[in-house]
């Protein structure tokens, strides 16, 4: 199954995780908050957006079925609540809150002032390779072009990455859905201050969308993280996604498990 057939069948209440989309000994953290996403975004009415997504990754999830519980919390006038939770084996391994919200009028308008970063034309820059065995397993399916900051385990001194992201293999069309799976796509920025390979991943991870987020499949998106602190093998990332047509339209926090 490729992400869009993934995505589809999240809809309809159950799940699969297809070989392929691995990171360690779990699945890339976008894939799963992106049919967590997808199962309850199919019991919403479609021009209700999403406003901000929060998923607690509780334990790896593998290849294979899954089963997907949604509860709606409670469906207001404007606003929308749900509760997702993922399981493989009677155990849960990744629960999500999400809160859709319908524009309303407001005498408030604050846009952010942190402008789009000057990155390099996205095809100057070479993508982050597929080493089989070597990188992810889902570098084959997401394609990152680094500006600035430095590769994993590189012993750097710098904790922040700027640069392009897209999928290898342009869905068919490109909404909500696929920007919640891509969104997730950059390596924890803390871990290349580390001058050797060690185990680290996402614990929680909280996507707020400011913004329309649909766009032609095949473009680049700009984005921007920098580390907030780290310290006790934990460590908090902030981040700022652009769309192609330069708009910010997410903000990106992670709390990330670092051994090493």
């Amino acid at each position: 199954m490729n992400l869009q057939e993934m995505l589809d069948q999240a809809a309809t209440g159950t799940a699969h995780v297809e070989e392929g989309w691995g990171q360690g000994r779990a699945t890339y953290g976008g894939l799963v908050g992106g049919l967590m996403h997808s199962a309850l975004r199919a019991q919403l009415p479609a021009d209700v957006p999403l406003r901000s997504l929060t998923v607690n990754f509780v334990a790896p999830v593998t290849p294979g079925a899954a089963e997907v519980d949604v509860q709606i919390l409670r469906s207001g006038k404007s606003a929308t609540q749900g509760l997702v939770t993922l399981r493989q084996a009677d155990t849960v391994v990744a629960a999500a809150l999400a809160a859709f919200g319908a524009p309303r009028e407001s005498a408030l308008a604050v846009r952010s002032a942190m402008a789009m970063p000057q990155l390099p034309e996205p095809t100057t820059i070479d993508p982050l390779p597929y080493v089989p065995g070597m990188t992810p397993d889902f570098f084959q399916h997401v394609e990152m072009r680094l500006a600035d900051g430095n590769i994993p385990y590189s012993g750097a001194e710098t904790s922040h990455m700027t640069g392009w992201m897209r999928f290898r293999e342009a869905p068919p069309a490109f909404d909500e859905r696929h920007f919640v799976s891509l969104a997730d796509s950059w390596p924890p920025a803390v871990i290349q201050m580390l001058a050797k390979p060690a185990p680290g991943s996402s614990l929680t991870w909280t996507l707020e969308l400011l913004d329309d987020v649909t766009a032609e499949p095949d473009a680049h998106w700009a984005y921007a993280v920098h580390t907030d602190h780290a310290e006790d093998g934990y460590a908090h990332t902030d981040a700022r996604i652009w769309h192609p047509d330069g708009r910010l339209v997410a903000i990106s926090r992670q709390t990330v498990s670092v051994f090493g």
